[in-house]
């Protein structure tokens, strides 16, 4: 039978916002508790990028996706929490005074305070219409590891910063990369895309990727571009980065005021629920600015907001770590 928890503060989602919200709960002397479905530490960069440069966190002009998560990993222990990882919460009570999570295994979670740090929630992505059936067999949704693309022809469909972040480090990787995207304007950072322009990666506009064809795996696709003829190339591996279908799950069963698939916060992250406060890419308000970078930010206005809930005697403000005693 699971076994119940009893927590100051708990956290769900194990991003880098939930990692740096444990550190920080502990500096501020709470109890915490992390929760996550996925069973690692270091949520969407661990499971989807984690080979990846990470290019807006302070202090770090460049760092890879896993040793980002590792540094947060062990910035995080040093708050003693307890993980309660491979489990979904499903349901959520709050009284006058505490919050209780409810997981999909049955096992109970108390708290005095909920910070909410889960991303964009359960998500799946955007299927790339000519790609049934060939998921496992030379197309993937997601870039893990760079090795097993050494020496493919490689083609990339998409336009966000995830396709052209790929093209980028695979392109030293690759025998060949082509990005096809079926507009001329890209959604990707604009650093991101000269990137690519500037190396030797083909890109083909106005087109889709019409058919994969090879047995068992894929060694040909073919290529439209708008107002032509369709024209089949070599690949061996695609690659469908075209975003993702967001859905939140149960947590919009749970009484939270959610816009557009977002928790809607206050300046000081907490939502419309009483105990029960937000922060990183699944808060919305005006002026949002969705980086890593923010959502630390608002991991330490959520946990100083919420340790006066938690304890009325304490102060938002806990003063500066640099300051002298």
């Amino acid at each position: 039978m699971a076994e119940d928890l009893d927590t100051d503060l708990a956290i769900i989602g194990a991003g880098p916002t939930g990692l740096f919200s444990a550190y920080y709960a502990g500096f501020r002397g709470l109890r915490v508790a992390v929760v996550d479905s996925l069973p690692e530490l270091g949520g969407q960069i661990t499971a989807m990028y984690p080979e990846k440069q990470i290019l807006d966190v302070a202090g770090f002009p460049s760092i890879k996706g896993r040793d980002l998560v590792d540094g947060l990993v062990e910035q995080a222990n040093t708050a003693d929490p307890a993980y309660v990882l491979d489990k979904t919460a499903t349901g959520l009570t709050c009284t006058d005074d505490d919050v209780t999570i409810t997981m999909d295994d049955g096992t109970r979670l108390t708290a005095k305070a909920l910070l909410i740090t889960a991303g964009i929630g359960k998500f799946s992505p955007r299927p790339l219409p000519a790609g049934e059936g060939w998921l496992g067999r030379g197309m993937e949704f997601f870039v893990p590891s760079f090795a097993p693309y050494a020496g493919k022809d490689v083609v990339i469909v998409g336009g966000g910063d995830s396709a052209f972040d790929w093209a980028i480090h695979l392109e030293p990787v690759a025998r060949s990369i082509t990005l096809v995207h079926r507009r001329d304007a890209f959604r990707a950072h604009e650093r991101s895309v000269q990137a690519v322009r500037d190396s030797t990666v083909e890109i083909v506009t106005k087109a889709q990727v019409t058919g994969l064809f090879g047995e068992p795996t894929v060694s040909e696709v073919e290529i439209t571009i708008d107002g032509q003829e369709p024209v089949r190339r070599p690949a061996q591996a695609v690659v469908a980065a075209l975003g993702f279908v967001a859905d939140l799950g149960p947590l919009q069963k749970w009484g939270i005021e959610v816009q557009k698939r977002h928790i809607v916060v206050d300046s000081a992250m907490r939502t419309n629920l009483p105990r029960v406060f937000a922060a990183g890419d699944i808060t919305e308000y005006p002026g949002k600015v969705k980086l890593i970078a923010v959502g630390f930010g608002e991991a330490a206005t959520a946990v100083n907001n919420a340790a006066v809930v938690i304890d009325p005697s304490a102060h938002v403000f806990p003063g500066h770590s640099s300051e002298g005693t």
